[in-house]
């Protein structure tokens, strides 16, 4: 139900009208001055105020600039007497929907209070939308309590607020098109289209015509024209991932709209105009790569104006318990399987693993150990790799066997019968082996 605040002095016209706008089905409460209407608004879910303009505390077009201010979603309407036109002109620049002069706004009230709820309504589902994308897409996101991940988000939360080209620097899986949806999310950009772009996912010819788009019959099966990645992400930001592995012939294109905001479709001769935030991510050294002429020194200097290196995960091993917990939790949910228990032989194995692949990898190894276990995680679940990792004694033959049975095992699902096969072994023999074994 829309709740609309009438805030007036004339306690009997406050009244009629709020009994009017009541019998439309609109849930309706009243001030009779700007402080106790302010006052009203911190509690109320209000979206749309009917204010008069002179108020015994306050002028109501003074009011209009508070109240957009402090609730942008929500909707003014300004009274004024008559002859004050003037009044509910100003209030229009203050922000107020629109005006109505008294003695004829028991006609025009309505239908005017009908477009402003709409309008309301549909601010509201926006600033509601935003918060979920920030929800899921913002720095809240991102998980860790050690001091070099906490670097690079403040680093990060900063140039957020910029138009500033960002070069994202990490070894693959740390997470860099997580930073990058955030470095958006929370910036004047947010409203506006995100868009990812992986350099190294296309051959150098398909990867500009994807990265600039193309004409009709600019190449064969070019049946129509097509926008690229730039033209889609106008106004808002383009992540260019793997930016080290673009053809240094199509890097010299991508200066030319980094410097003049200016490109050329496939295929066409009229120059385009675009407005785009780059945040661009690569895991290679591109100073080195340029001094090897691997990679444009002039294009890496205009990428790197602003640097963010995200630490490894055999870096930040404290924060594996926390991503270890949230990933279960996630990944409990994906599966429809109720959420484990974790062990603390569990945890140890995974904060004694190299990680190569980093977060990625952990996120893999987590969904697989949910779906394999019960009611508790341990390392009995994990890959056979975790088991020697940091343990540098030389293992038995009961150990490498032990090893074995449990890789079988997981390969055949559990199913024991198909287990003792593969082993080429008996069941009763397999059965005593996981007894020995605690497997």
């Amino acid at each position: 139900m829309i709740t609309v605040l009438i805030i007036d002095d004339e306690e009997n016209l406050r009244k009629l009208m709020a009994r009017v706008i009541e019998l439309e089905g609109y849930h309706v409460v009243q001030a009779a001055n700007s402080k106790e209407g302010l006052k009203l608004l911190s509690k109320e879910p209000v979206q749309v105020v009917i204010s008069d303009v002179k108020l015994p505390d306050g002028n109501g077009v003074e009011l209009t600039s508070k109240i957009k201010q402090e609730y942008p979603a929500l909707e003014v309407i300004v009274l004024t007497a008559y002859g004050t036109i003037e009044d509910g002109v100003k209030a229009i620049k203050n922000g107020a929907f629109d005006y109505l002069t008294k003695g004829d706004h028991q006609e025009k009230i309505l239908p005017l209070l009908s477009k402003a709820s709409e309008k309301a309504l549909l601010q509201q589902k926006v600033v509601q939308l935003e918060s979920k994308l920030q929800n899921k897409f913002g720095f809240d996101t991102i998980l860790g309590n050690t001091k070099l991940i906490q670097q690079s988000i403040d680093l990060a939360r900063k140039v957020a607020t910029t138009d500033t080209t960002v070069l994202l620097l990490g070894e693959t899986g740390t997470g860099k098109e997580v930073f990058a949806q955030a470095i958006h999310y929370e910036s004047t950009r947010k409203a506006k289209s995100f868009v990812a772009l992986n350099c190294s996912a296309f051959p150098k010819d398909l990867l500009e015509s994807e990265l600039f788009g193309h004409a009709e019959g600019a190449f064969t099966g070019a049946t129509k024209a097509k926008k690229g990645y730039i033209e889609e992400a106008h106004d808002g930001t383009l992540f260019l991932d793997e930016i080290g592995e673009m053809n240094i012939d199509l890097q010299a294109k991508l200066l030319r709209v980094l410097e003049t905001g200016e490109y050329y479709r496939v295929g066409e001769s009229r120059v385009k105009k675009v407005n785009v935030r780059f945040i661009a991510a690569t895991n290679r050294n591109l100073e080195k790569e340029s001094e090897a002429g691997h990679f444009r020194m002039d294009l890496f200097y205009r990428l790197s104006v602003f640097t963010i290196s995200l630490p490894s995960l055999r870096d930040r091993q404290t924060d594996i318990p926390l991503l270890a917990r949230y990933f279960v939790k996630q990944f409990s949910l994906k599966t429809n399987k109720k959420e484990p228990l974790i062990s603390d032989s569990f945890l140890k194995a995974l904060q004694h693993h190299a990680w190569k692949g980093n977060i990625r990898e952990l996120k893999n190894v987590i969904e697989r150990s949910v779906i394999l276990s019960d009611d508790q995680l341990d390392a009995r679940v994990l890959p056979s790799d975790f088991t020697l990792d940091h343990d540098h004694s030389s293992p038995t033959l009961a150990d490498a066997e032990k090893m074995h049975i449990r890789k079988v095992l997981l390969t055949a699902g559990g199913n024991k019968t198909q287990a003792a096969k593969l082993l080429d072994i008996g069941l009763t023999t397999l059965y005593q082996k996981i007894k020995d074994y605690n497997l």
